[in-house]
C-alpha cells in the first residue's frame, strides 16, 4: 500500500484541524507505512532539570503514528487513540530536538498499530518508545 499524503500535505492537514500545535512539529520523512517526525523542543516542553517532559514525548509519539495513520488512509481528522504503553528509557538531551521514527506494524479496516522509537536530535539510543493503537473511522 503506497502513501496518499506527503509531508508537505500532513503538515497542512495539521495546522488546519490542530493549529494549537503547528509549531510544536515538522514532517522530516513520510514513505510506505513510516513517518519520521520532528518536535521543535521551546521552553513550554521542559521540565525541571532543563529536560523534556513525558507529556511532550507523549504528544510526539501520539503525532508520529496520527501522521503515519493519515498517510496510507488520506486526510481523516476523526481518527483516534485507542491505546498506548510508553516506555521512557533515558534522558534526552537537554534543549535538544526530539525525532520520532514511526512504523506501522497494522492497518486494518478498523484499527492501526505502529511502534514508534524517539530519539534526542544526534543521539544513538532512543529515549523513549511507544507503542500506539488507533481507531480508523469508516472509509
Amino acid at each position: 500500500m503506497a502513501a496518499k499524503m506527503t509531508g508537505p500535505e500532513l503538515m497542512d492537514f495539521l495546522e488546519t484541524v490542530f493549529p494549537q500545535v503547528k509549531d510544536d512539529f515538522e514532517i522530516e520523512e513520510v514513505t510506505d507505512m513510516r513517518v519520521r517526525v520532528r518536535m521543535k523542543i521551546a521552553e513550554r516542553h521542559l521540565r525541571p532539570g532543563g529536560t523534556v517532559s513525558g507529556p511532550s514525548m507523549f504528544a510526539l509519539a501520539d503525532c508520529a503514528v496520527y501522521m503515519a495513520v493519515l498517510a496510507m488512509i488520506g486526510p481523516e481528522a476523526l481518527a483516534v487513540t485507542t491505546n498506548c504503553s510508553m516506555d521512557f528509557m533515558r534522558k534526552p538531551a537537554a534543549r535538544t530536538d526530539l525525532i520520532a521514527e514511526c512504523r506501522l506494524l497494522k492497518l486494518g479496516r478498523v484499527l492501526a498499530v505502529g511502534d514508534v522509537l524517539i530519539y534526542s536530535e544526534g543521539g544513538e539510543a532512543p529515549v523513549a518508545r511507544a507503542s500506539m493503537t488507533y481507531s480508523v473511522p469508516p472509509r
